[in-house]
């Protein structure tokens, strides 16, 4: 990947759906060559999705919540990931390093539910405790920054 992917990855991360040509000229490239990279970019696998990025508060889901799963065993097989991707309200799940097995994030619309949520959880095989982190403001979100290498 060479600057030019890079910019225009920065460029997608502001505004994915901006047309080909304005893509192209704030890279220095034509239309055509801008919509090849990214096509590029994207059978690569460096675009996973392209998504929109929905205010949590506007729709109900203002709750936000990390949770650090112990287990009595490997947590990170087939059987506990489907059994975590089948409870919607978990948008996210890692398999970490430390004291516990598994990180995820859930976001409800208030505690009463997030509650249930961790009840689901418990009911998974091989679960036997969580800590709950629950935010109480987001101080900022950022996307990966493209604009520099990380150090050694």
């Amino acid at each position: 990947m060479d600057e030019v992917d890079r910019a225009l990855l920065t460029q997608l991360q502001r505004d994915a759906t901006q047309a080909y040509a304005a893509l192209g000229q704030a890279v220095g490239l034509s239309a055509g060559s801008a919509h090849e990279r990214v096509r590029k970019l994207r059978e690569r696998g460096v675009i996973r999705r392209t998504t929109v990025d929905v205010d949590p508060d506007a729709v109900g889901r203002g709750v936000l919540a990390f949770v650090m799963l112990d287990g009595n065993a490997w947590m990170g097989g087939a059987t506990t990931r489907e059994s975590l991707a089948a409870i919607p309200e978990i948008e996210e799940a890692h398999i970490i390093a430390g004291s516990a097995s598994l990180l995820v994030k859930i976001r409800t619309g208030t505690t009463k539910a997030l509650q249930t949520v961790l009840r689901r959880i418990f009911d998974i095989d091989g679960v036997t405790g969580t800590h709950t982190i629950v935010v109480l403001e987001t101080a900022f979100e950022r996307p990966i920054n493209l604009d520099h290498d990380e150090p050694n």
